[in-house]
């Protein structure tokens, strides 16, 4: 049966990637993202398997992604699957000399942003009594690092609003994942460390760390599972690595 998925964060890494793979099985997709050039171009790729729709905002602009969604053509309107990929870290120090405008960041894109676009969704989602979202996460929801108490933070609160959205939401019969991802091999260190290009390539260096087709074919696994299964939790790890801060290179 063909779904119409959304898609937030899709102009790169695991938003990208994803997108990618569920064309593959013939689903209409609405990509969404703040790289307009980046959306047209993986939209005219994609196009020729199956119907794409672009939407252009910030997930952190409360009244853009009500636009945007709102702004969706009849045929995407109801949207089946939504997959909460967008959101970033920035900044990698000690809480006394972290940066106001990062913390607004990382709350504002990880968790008020999350939340905008799940609100603007899950409405017709419980008036149609059918759906799933997916919200990833990260292994720093589950277990708190040095010099990341503020992007934990913030990834610890898409954990709680996960299992808040499956309590409230499964006697609607909508579906709710968290993915918890480990090191993933995409821009995610290179924005954290401000475009060091250099320090970005040292957390990937001495090991395999996953990359963003890994969450894709783990996406792909959730979205097709049969409506009697709920997969409520899953952390993805790099063979190499045990827990948030331990990897073996």
């Amino acid at each position: 049966m063909t779904k119409n998925i959304l898609i937030t964060g899709a102009t790169s890494g695991i938003g990208k990637a994803t997108a990618i793979r569920l064309a593959e099985e013939g689903n209409n997709l609405i990509l969404c993202g703040r790289r307009a050039e980046k959306l047209e171009e993986l939209k005219t790729s994609l196009s020729k398997k199956v119907k794409v729709e672009t939407l252009i905002f910030d997930v952190r602009d409360r009244n853009d992604v009500e636009k945007h969604i709102n702004s969706l053509s009849p045929e995407f309107k109801e949207i089946d699957v939504l997959i909460n990929n967008a959101g970033n870290a920035h900044g990698f120090s000690p809480i006394n000399e972290g940066e106001l405008d990062d913390w607004d960041a990382m709350i504002d894109g990880n968790v008020k942003g999350l939340l905008y676009v799940s609100k603007a969704i899950i409405p017709q989602m419980v008036k149609r009594r059918t759906g799933h979202i997916i919200n990833i996460s990260s292994v720093a929801g589950k277990q708190t690092y040095e010099n990341g108490a503020v992007y934990c933070a913030s990834k610890k609160a898409v954990e709680a609003i996960s299992e808040g959205m499956r309590l409230d939401l499964t006697k609607h019969k909508i579906k709710v994942t968290n993915i918890a991802p480990g090191a993933v091999e995409t821009e995610f260190s290179e924005v954290r460390f401000k475009g060091d290009k250099d320090k970005a390539k040292m957390v990937y260096d001495g090991y395999e760390p996953l990359i963003a087709e890994d969450l894709a074919d783990l996406i792909h696994y959730v979205v097709h599972l049969p409506e009697r299964v709920t997969l409520a939790d899953v952390t993805l790890y790099a063979s190499a690595q045990s827990s948030p801060t331990t990897i073996h290179r």
